[in-house]
């Protein structure tokens, strides 16, 4: 079964050695994914914002790869503050609430930059092909 590794613009894929989205089959795993945008991070301070942010980075990812983020089955969040966590699940909950993928939060020590707050990471399964 062939794999497919689709990158970005982001900096970090080519020194660290890793793709944005690995497709193999009707499987696709988006890599953790922060509110970085044109190398710069996006709403500074806002967990909620940066959130957004990431989830649309993934869904653009997904859908470049030939999914959807109804074909979401599983998110995994980091973020560098758990008792901002209510932010990031009403963020996460206004794209996933119908979906309701299997998902975890976990507080991490720090992310690659100070400013970031959350980074997501997403598996897909879609329905094979008929």
């Amino acid at each position: 079964m062939t794999v497919l590794n689709l990158g970005s613009a982001n900096p970090w894929e080519p020194v660290v050695g890793y793709s944005r989205i690995v497709v193999r089959g009707d499987t696709a795993w988006v890599s953790g994914t922060t509110a970085i945008v044109d190398g710069a991070v996006a709403h500074p301070g806002d967990a909620a914002a940066q959130t957004r942010q990431v989830l649309a980075t993934i869904e653009r990812s997904l859908e470049r790869a030939g999914f959807t983020l109804a074909d979401v089955v599983r998110t995994r969040m980091y973020v560098t503050d758990i008792t901002r966590w209510e932010e990031v699940g009403r963020a996460h909950g206004e794209v996933f609430g119908d979906i309701r993928p299997a998902s975890t939060m976990v507080e991490v020590s720090a992310l690659i930059d100070p400013d970031l707050l959350v980074e997501i990471e997403a598996d897909a399964v879609r329905e094979p092909a008929a």
